[in-house]
């Protein structure tokens, strides 16, 4: 794995070309101008040289370098958030459950006193229509 410190290097492209002309110290001759205005003038498109086409490859390459780093710290930074939304979540769940058993155990609770009290009221032999025997 890339340190972040050799993801945003920028590569040296000290490429020698033939006839001496470097791409880190690019001289423009007489011939290479007259060929761009030439160009220019004819309204074609100026023919890249191989160099231009490599630093331009591998500007394209750094550029995708970082952009895949930073996409992968938001991946990160958002399982993270979603790790910690997850416990709060279980944690409020399992709160929630005790308080639904703890309710329902007063609710049975209250439901038998109900019914022991209203025995009582009746009496023993009373039935639900209000008859005695």
């Amino acid at each position: 794995m890339e340190s972040d410190e050799e993801i945003r290097r920028v590569p040296e492209l000290g490429l020698e070309l033939p006839g001496g002309a470097s791409t880190s110290g690019r001289e423009v001759g007489s011939a290479e101008r007259a060929q761009a205005s030439a160009a220019q003038a004819g309204g074609r498109r100026r023919v890249r040289s191989p160099a231009d086409k490599e630093h331009k490859r591998l500007k394209r390459l750094l550029r995708n370098r970082v952009s895949a780093q930073q996409a992968r710290e938001r991946k990160k930074a958002y399982l993270t958030d979603l790790e910690v939304k997850v416990k709060d979540l279980e944690k409020k769940n399992s709160e929630m459950e005790e308080k639904f058993s703890t309710l329902q155990n007063e609710n049975q609770m209250l439901r038998q006193i109900l019914k022991n009290t209203t025995v009582s009221r009746r009496g023993p032999g009373s039935t639900a229509s209000g008859e005695g025997q």
